[in-house]
């Protein structure tokens, strides 16, 4: 058994009692951020009272959102009794730490991740990366790019935002308003959606993002939300040693060729376990992807 499920099943309750409270506390997130649907961020004031507008881009997205939500989750963490630590480097992983006050054994991961709805499909995302599947996931006991490592951490969450992009034309970056001009200034984004989940339950078999080593997510809205992903049935052990494993175990193709493990598949014939693990995921939105 992985040290973390050790460490969780230690302090199952503390972990149910943060799971409820991060849960609820998730979809409340909208009201400090959000007026009528629209984002309340219009964009940059400079000293002469200038505003420039936020661009569209998904990383500068992301990162004001996050700055957006930082100080309610600092008082979201010291009402549940917990100190909450920022990661102490650029790209460590989780972006929050949440710190038991009263017992610091007793630690969650969190990660902050934004991703927006495919305009192409209904019901559907793009997609979230999970963290990495390197050197920290393999070796529980590795500080490498991790602020503590995996092992301390008695659960790892994803506290997700889904929002739409509006369409804008394309000189709307290009305008600078002033203080007065504020309220004609549109929202780059809407419509948001907020959930906490526990990565397993969300995550995909396939990798996140280009050649980088991260987890990638399941892209159904309605499954994200119900947790209803790939090693749902299967469970965090399952999700844990596949993701250890991937692109790293050798196995045998059709045609007698040799090929990295890189599909649940793949895995479940590899350790010849029973194919009932597998979660179609058509549950929530009667669509396999």
């Amino acid at each position: 058994m992985a040290h973390t499920e050790k460490t969780a099943q230690r302090y199952s309750a503390e972990k149910a009692a943060f799971h409820a409270a991060l849960s609820a506390f998730a979809p409340t997130l909208g009201q400090f951020i959000a007026r009528g649907g629209e984002w309340t961020v219009k964009g940059f004031i400079d000293v002469f009272q200038n505003i420039y507008t936020i661009s569209a881009d998904t990383k500068v997205i992301s990162e004001v959102l996050e700055l957006h939500l930082f100080p309610h989750l600092y008082d979201f963490a010291r009402s549940i009794g917990y100190s909450l630590e920022p990661a102490t480097h650029q790209n460590w992983y989780p972006d929050l730490t949440f710190v038991n006050k009263e017992n610091s054994e007793i630690k969650f991961a969190v990660d902050l991740k934004t991703t927006y709805t495919d305009a192409s499909r209904p019901g559907f995302c793009n997609g979230f990366t999970l963290g990495s599947h390197g050197e920290y996931f393999i070796n529980r006991d590795s500080s490498k790019n991790i602020q503590y490592p995996y092992s301390k951490y008695c659960a790892h969450y994803c506290l997700g935002i889904i929002y739409t992009r509006a369409q804008l034309a394309a000189e709307f970056e290009m305008r600078k308003y002033s203080i007065g001009e504020l309220s004609d200034i549109p929202s780059v984004i809407k419509r948001f959606t907020f959930f906490a989940a526990e990565k397993w339950k969300i995550a995909s078999d396939k990798g996140g993002s280009g050649n980088t080593a991260n987890i990638g997510s399941i892209k159904s809205i309605p499954d994200i939300l119900a947790g209803n992903g790939v090693f749902a049935l299967a469970g965090e052990e399952i999700f844990d040693d596949y993701w250890a494993n991937f692109g790293k175990i050798q196995i045998e193709t059709a045609d007698g060729k040799r090929k990295p493990m890189t599909s649940f598949d793949e895995y479940i014939a590899y350790r010849g376990l029973d194919s009932d693990i597998k979660n179609d995921r058509t549950a929530a939105s009667g669509v396999q992807i």
